[in-house]
């Protein structure tokens, strides 16, 4: 779980990257990368979280 949540900050902070080099750079295909990898980080740790929380209901339950 650990390795996880260091590989989601990492691709979370090239996303960040890639939107700095578009302020410097004004290349549009930085801002597209940018908010790419953000996007798809954002919902990959939504879905694995979302994973974590049903198994833990289930303990539950």
């Amino acid at each position: 779980m650990t390795i996880f949540r260091v590989i989601v900050f990492f691709l979370l902070v090239a996303g960040l990257l890639c939107l700095a080099m578009y302020v410097g750079t004004k290349q549009k295909k930085w801002r597209r990368m940018g908010l790419m990898l953000i996007k798809w980080t954002v919902i990959a740790a939504l879905g694995f979280f979302a994973v974590l929380l049903l198994e833990r209901l289930a303990i539950i339950l």
